[in-house]
């Protein structure tokens, strides 16, 4: 079990007994590149975890300690500062994030590790940042909201680890149920839950173990193209505040101004959040086939509208065309690389993992790692 490897690690280690919390990785059932657009998300936390053991110890020190990578690292709590060591960045980040909120943070022992797969596009980033803003909330008693901590989170991300995230990522590490999603209103950070029928449906997410180098800058390349489309909308539709607000026929209306690669990066992210809407009407209504119908459109636009898929990526979601017992399935995450996430029925989950790895191997001669995800809890602690 993780949270007893951790416990057993920390008691190597330390001579504290320590609180156990366990930070879950996420999925996006549907709504790409919607958020930093001031649109909806919909994603739900996963049974991929990060387990931390955390006390505090009575002096002026952090000592950090990555079980996974048998890593450690020793920084003083009253002077915490970016460094070269990356993994520590996350975690510094958030106590620096306390401290400017006016917590005096002492000195503590941690130990954390998890199952979280890196860079599959299921947030272990947001994980590491979750679980110990979640512990020192606890252990200080600052009484910080779950939203706060997401923010706590986020912000950590940017100022430490130098990655503009959005709030998706964080927001739902803490804010997940069992065997429901939750649309996030990326702009007012409104949110509701609708239910997924874990029994009858599972998301089973394919990784492609590839991320193209140019993912990164391609991301910052669509930010870019979405702000000169908003530009360009605003001046004729001045009461508008982000692409969520706009109409697709308003962007037609536009088009050559807006010119072929912008057009085509707008309409994308109108579609999308409208689709994020009509799925949820469907899982509110148990119509899962729809939301597989759309799982399919999603990829289909981000493919040849936003243009952020990749061969891999493509394949997986063609190969599941020919698989039965799947309803949709599409890429999740920035794009050029990581998972496509996959809508099956229970029955055929085995079928289709076979059929998948067999597919994947052929075309690209190497193994495709899978995951049964079952959606889960947020953010909690554990019993030792």
């Amino acid at each position: 079990m993780l949270a007893q490897a951790i416990l057993t690690a920390f008691r190597q280690h330390f001579d504290l007994e320590p609180l156990l919390v366990r930070a879950p990785g996420r999925i996006n059932l549907i709504g790409e590149h919607t958020d930093y657009n001031g649109g909806f998300v919909l994603p739900a936390a996963i049974d991929r975890e990060m387990v931390f053991a955390v006390a505090l110890n009575n002096t002026p020190t952090i000592h950090l300690r990555a079980h996974d990578l048998h890593e450690s690292f020793t920084a003083e709590a009253a002077a915490v500062q970016r460094t070269n060591t990356a993994w520590a960045n996350y975690l510094l980040g958030v106590v620096a994030q306390f401290q400017q909120r006016g917590v005096v943070v002492p000195g503590f022992d941690c130990v954390f590790g998890g199952n979280v797969p890196m860079g599959a596009g299921l947030s272990s980033s947001a994980a590491v940042e979750c679980g110990l803003a979640f512990a020192l909330n606890e252990l200080l008693r600052t009484g910080f909201s779950l939203l706060e901590l997401a923010l706590i989170g986020q912000a950590a991300e940017h100022t430490f680890a130098g990655v503009q995230c959005g709030l998706m990522d964080q927001f739902a590490s803490l804010h997940g149920r069992a065997g429901q999603v939750v649309r996030l209103d990326c702009r007012s950070l409104e949110y509701e839950y609708f239910p997924f029928d874990s029994a009858a449906y599972h998301l089973v997410l394919c990784n492609s173990g590839v991320k193209h180098s140019l993912a990164s800058s391609e991301y910052n390349t669509r930010r870019r193209e979405c702000e000169q489309g908003m530009a360009v909308l605003q001046q004729h539709y001045p009461e508008i505040q982000s692409l969520r607000d706009v109409t697709l026929a308003q962007v037609h209306a536009h088009r050559a101004e807006l010119g072929p690669t912008v057009h085509k990066r707008c309409v994308f992210v109108v579609q999308e959040n409208h689709r994020v809407e009509e799925t949820c009407r469907h899982l509110a209504a148990g119509d899962l086939r729809a939301v597989g119908h759309l799982l399919y459109a999603s990829h289909a636009g981000l493919r040849d509208n936003y243009a952020v898929s990749c061969l891999e990526l493509d394949t997986l979601v063609q190969l599941t065309r020919t698989t039965p017992g799947v309803f949709g399935s599409r890429m999740m995450g920035g794009g050029f690389g990581g998972c496509t996430i996959n809508l099956v029925a229970t029955e055929h989950v085995e079928h289709f993992t076979h059929h998948m790895t067999q597919g994947y191997e052929k075309f690209f001669g190497r193994p495709l790692e899978t995951y049964d995800a079952t959606i889960v809890g947020g953010v909690s602690t554990v019993e030792a």
